[in-house]
């Protein structure tokens, strides 16, 4: 990833708190060769995302076709996610999105936006909602609504 993704991404993981933790876990991209095509290597990806998902994680897709949340909405999904007790695992596509099989796992669908966006630039906006969200059910001065 390009460094300002990294630094974008980094910036808003560390301001959450314990409770609230983002940790990151890249999977590597499947091997593009001639002979293959995109279902193939998006099917792998997904076997891997899947794979590496522990059992009793709540699991939510970011997909264009997902649910929008503003930001009130957002932080009440978290209130409810934090209530849960479970860890969360969002599932962010690569350049060709998440398989089928990884949008059936998820319990949730979440829609960042009607637009496409670069899976880099989803981490960064994803990592900043969050944060964002979580000022919000703190009272703190972050969010202007």
């Amino acid at each position: 990833m390009p460094s300002w993704v990294e630094q974008g991404y980094e910036e808003y993981a560390k301001r959450l708190p314990r409770e609230c933790q983002l940790v990151l876990h890249e999977i590597s991209p499947a091997k593009r060769t001639k002979n293959g095509h995109s279902q193939q290597w998006l099917d792998q990806e997904g076997e891997r995302i899947l794979a590496s998902i522990p059992k009793e994680h709540y699991v939510v897709s970011l997909d264009v076709k997902g649910r929008p949340w503003s930001t009130e909405q957002l932080a009440q999904q978290m209130k409810s996610w934090l209530a849960d007790g479970r860890d969360i695992s969002l599932l962010i596509g690569g350049p060709d999105g998440l398989s089928k099989a990884c949008n059936q796992r998820a319990d949730q669908k979440w829609s960042l936006s009607a637009l496409t966006l670069p899976h880099p630039l989803v981490r960064v906006v994803l990592a900043e909602q969050l944060y964002r969200s979580w000022t919000v059910l703190q009272n703190h001065p972050y969010h202007r609504a």
